[in-house]
């Protein structure tokens, strides 16, 4: 069947907005000014409601969040301060946010990503082996000293791993107010509901007597508790 020259246009033009809807880089532009975010009130699509005018202070534009790290007592070894749109109001529409990472000597930060933002950072103490994985299962990898930067493309899976004798820490930059993260080990094999044990020995071609075992580890386990 011939189609016609407006359904043409209409699919060209729907062609064209999804296009340039993937094209986007970060969270949509602010439209204000400014927007500090009440966090008291359920979570838009562009981020929280803003504060009422009158209410916004000085403070609001500060945060000590980034300046001491957290416990890194715990199997990972390290432990990731947040600074996104929860823990700095001031940052709500603007499209930005930092964390910053500590490790203990032979911490680990596990493979992860993060589905809203490419992200930029800075190892500013110890030594890092950072990873990050293509589409194409190409690992590009580096160790990286206190003063050296990073760049990791929006959504592909990466690690940093503390190769260096001391304790380390990175300081790093996201181009959304809340860039989300997916921890692999975590989503595979302690996700609430858990996936299917046998859908993951297919995937990774091992018995179930594994899988149960590496579910156990992380909380969810099909035969722990039978």
């Amino acid at each position: 069947m011939e189609i016609s020259s407006l359904s043409k246009l209409l699919l060209f033009l729907s062609a064209a907005l999804l296009l340039s809807s993937l094209a986007s880089a970060a969270d949509p532009d602010p439209v204000d000014d400014l927007c500090i975010a009440d966090l008291t009130k359920g979570k838009t699509i562009n981020g929280y409601p803003c504060k009422p005018e009158w209410a916004v202070c000085s403070d609001d534009f500060f945060s000590s969040i980034l300046s001491t790290g957290g416990d890194t007592d715990n199997p990972n070894g390290s432990n990731a301060t947040s600074g996104d749109v929860t823990a700095f109001p001031g940052i709500n529409t603007l499209g930005v946010s930092m964390n910053r990472v500590d490790f203990a000597p032979g911490g680990v930060n596990p493979p992860h990503v993060h589905p809203r933002a490419s992200e930029i950072g800075l190892v500013v103490r110890g030594k890092l082996l950072l990873g990050i994985m293509s589409t194409k299962n190409v690992l590009y990898s580096k160790v990286l000293k206190a003063g050296e930067n990073f760049v990791i493309p929006r959504g592909l899976m990466h690690f940093q791993y503390n190769v260096g004798e001391g304790k380390a820490t990175q300081i790093v930059a996201f181009n959304s107010q809340s860039p989300g993260i997916v921890f692999a080990p975590e989503t595979l094999f302690g996700s609430m509901p858990e996936i299917p044990t046998k859908v993951l020995t297919k995937a990774f071609r091992v018995d179930e007597e594994i899988v149960d075992l590496i579910k156990s580890e992380f909380g969810n386990c099909d035969a722990c508790f039978s």
